[in-house]
């Protein structure tokens, strides 16, 4: 696999070729795939904790009693119950809006099966259905792994695209979020590394800064 030390390079390039933005630019990793036959259902579908975060992942937590308030006082970005749940079963529009303002969601057993009626439809799809949280869990826990957490998805395609992080931070903690992701991406291929073709880096709006020949061909 590609070292960190080699993920710092053409994260440093990928950087200095940006042009300044009046927004806070994200930083992120495509890699592509090669000798994967995409037709018999290969798909991913993984939460990945990143070890070094600067701007936290927004988590929804869908839970009422006990677990709702423990969900309020650990500052979750929102915590809805039933009621709100069966709004959204009304109001596809507004139930879109509301999906796509989060990252990730959280939900209390207890309410699967109404997330499931009222908004599974456009939740599974988005890869975004809820991760189930037992009873009496600690939903504290969930949250601060959830908010340093990306979800990385690639179906019926040669390569995937996620966020490791954005351009304030150091070269250093992206190659760690980097390494990470491919990490975890490589225990889910049929061959590991050698389902590997590229790895690349790029801002929001900057290019596309391809991993070194010399580096593919060491590891080939």
């Amino acid at each position: 696999m590609i070292t960190e030390a080699q993920l710092v390079d053409i994260i440093k390039e990928a950087k200095n070729s940006t042009k300044p933005r009046k927004f806070k630019q994200a930083v992120e990793m495509i890699v592509v795939f090669k000798d994967i036959d995409v037709k018999k259902g290969f798909a991913l579908n993984e939460v990945v904790q990143l070890p070094k975060t600067n701007s936290p992942a927004t988590v929804c937590v869908m839970a009422t009693g006990d677990m709702g308030q423990k969900a309020k006082q650990a500052n979750a970005d929102a915590v809805i119950g039933t009621d709100e749940l069966d709004r959204f079963a009304t109001n596809k529009r507004e139930s879109r809006k509301f999906i796509n303002k989060y990252d990730f969601f959280l939900a209390d057993t207890q309410v699967m099966p109404v997330v499931g009626k009222t908004l599974g439809q456009l939740l599974g799809p988005r890869g975004k259905m809820p991760t189930p949280v037992p009873f009496n869990a600690p939903i504290e826990s969930f949250l601060q792994r959830f908010r340093s957490s990306i979800k990385v998805r690639a179906r019926a395609t040669l390569s995937l695209s996620c966020k490791i992080g954005d351009v304030e931070m150091e070269d250093n903690d992206l190659a760690v979020n980097a390494h990470a992701v491919l990490s975890a991406v490589e225990k889910k291929l049929p061959n590991g590394e050698k389902n590997i073709k590229r790895v690349m880096i790029k801002t929001t709006m900057g290019k596309v800064i391809k991993q070194a020949e010399e580096v593919k061909k060491k590891h080939a």
